[in-house]
């Protein structure tokens, strides 16, 4: 698991709408965190290329990863917020995908397929009309 340390971190302020009353007019409590994924030291190299294709839309041309949290109406948890879903990002990048082996069918597995194809075709002919030669 990869920790970002906050040095390489860096956060924004502004006013954010939504409940809070007088108070959204006059503080700065939405956040915005920006993380320079394509050149931070503290990641490693599969895990910076899968965070970059998991941040999606959050990714900016240059390799920023920003982060926006409005969530709360305080700075501090905005901000704790923020960085928490980041490390999920983090979290989920460093998780290396298993890739699944591909096998082939046993000879037993193909005979029992066959012999139960076999066995529902003659179920089947048995169905229809009785012919003229009975």
């Amino acid at each position: 698991m990869t920790v970002i340390p906050e040095g390489e971190l860096e956060f924004r302020f502004f006013r954010a709408g939504g409940p809070g009353g007088q108070n959204v007019n006059k503080v700065s409590t939405a956040v915005q965190m920006r993380f320079d994924a394509r050149n931070s030291p503290s990641l490693t190299e599969p895990v910076r290329a899968r965070l970059m294709k998991l941040a999606g839309s959050r990714l900016t041309l240059d390799g920023v990863i920003l982060i926006t949290a409005v969530r709360y109406r305080t700075q501090e948890r905005n901000r704790a917020d923020a960085m928490e879903r980041l490390q999920e990002l983090v979290d989920k990048a460093s998780i290396a995908p298993v890739y699944r082996v591909p096998t082939k069918p046993t000879r037993a597995s193909k005979e029992r397929r066959l012999e139960g194809k076999a066995k529902r075709s003659t179920i089947k002919s048995g169905r229809g009309r009785p012919g003229s030669d009975d």
